[in-house]
């Protein structure tokens, strides 16, 4: 792939930039509720999905091809994968994850970063961006499992996904260390 085919995004005003170049968190809303808390995951207004209406047109909206969930059994990891069409947008609902990005991308300012994101209750319900092109994996923390819910921008195509083992020297992040 060359430079071209590895879109940068940018951050949106609201979120935290990453190492990454286009990985972004943005914290979600936990409401309290009798019977247990609601969840925000995507809602107008979201600086990484703006209201159609109301955005310039060259604003990157956020397309929702599916939203899927994957849950991860206590102690296991998965990945590494990354997509060469699609982005990906993980919030973790239920238990803690911990997520590995690395970037590959020919051309990207960030060639070589890797970074580490914690995500879920109670301490980092968060959205977090992965960009096209951008290696990542994850796994359950706590001993316990943990659901990943993923709102990414085109429906699932098995044609554009790319798979490494999780020891691969292509990508220099240790699981067994973290």
């Amino acid at each position: 792939m060359g430079a071209l085919d590895w879109p940068v995004p940018p951050v949106p005003e609201g979120c935290v930039a990453l190492p990454v170049a286009g990985a972004c968190l943005l914290p979600l809303g936990v409401m309290d509720a009798a019977g247990g808390p609601v969840l925000h995951f995507l809602r107008p207004g979201n600086p990484l999905r703006p209201d159609a209406l109301n955005a310039p047109c060259d604003a990157p909206l956020l397309r929702l091809g599916e939203v899927y969930f994957s849950e991860v059994a206590a102690d296991a990891v998965k990945g590494w994968k990354r997509h060469t069409r699609q982005t990906q947008y993980f919030a973790a609902p239920v238990g803690r994850m911990r997520l590995a990005l690395y970037d590959a991308r020919p051309g990207s300012p960030t060639r070589g970063a890797g970074c580490r994101v914690v995500l879920g209750r109670p301490d980092n319900y968060a959205l977090l961006r992965v960009p096209v092109g951008v290696w990542y994996a994850f796994g359950s923390l706590d001993h316990a499992p943990a659901l990943l819910c993923n709102g990414a921008d085109i429906p699932h195509d098995p044609s554009e996904g790319e798979r490494l083992p999780l020891d691969s020297p292509e990508i220099p992040y240790s699981w067994e260390q973290d």
